[in-house]
């Protein structure tokens, strides 16, 4: 019995030296996984794009800032008209925010349809000129 505990401290403690115990050493690996995960994480987070928020109109790819009727002597039908007008043609929604135009890219997002020709504060995440949203609603 006394030779197996023996051998069990000579494992752990390595020619009597505690900084080569087994138990030191997986104490060492773990804090450096730890370590490595924290830093993984934080810079997943700092990849992660924040989400920005702008007020501006819901418009169409083919009106974008200035609707028209597109035809001579019409008059230009209210702003929500003219861009299921020109939806159903086949433009595509957009958000017309500080005197510029951005796509959106989720076509289907809830409520887009609804406020369309409204003015709208959207949040969401924006790659060049392009806005993917995640909120929608009716600015005041």
């Amino acid at each position: 019995m006394k030779e197996r505990r023996a051998g069990l401290a000579n494992m752990l403690f390595h020619l009597g030296d505690p900084e080569s115990c087994i138990l030191s050493s997986m104490a060492r690996i773990c804090r450096l996984l730890t370590t490595t995960l924290a830093v993984v994480t934080l810079s997943l987070i700092a990849l992660r794009a924040a989400d920005q928020t702008w007020v501006g109109e819901i418009s169409d790819s083919a009106c974008a800032m200035k609707h028209d009727s597109g035809a001579e002597n019409v008059p230009t039908p209210p702003a929500n008209e003219c861009v299921a007008n020109c939806i159903r043609g086949g433009s595509k929604y957009v958000i017309v925010a500080s005197d510029k135009v951005f796509q959106i890219a989720n076509q289907n997002a809830a409520g887009l349809a609804d406020l369309a020709g409204s003015k709208v504060k959207i949040t969401g995440e924006l790659k060049g000129d392009t806005v993917t949203i995640s909120k929608i609603e009716k600015a005041q």
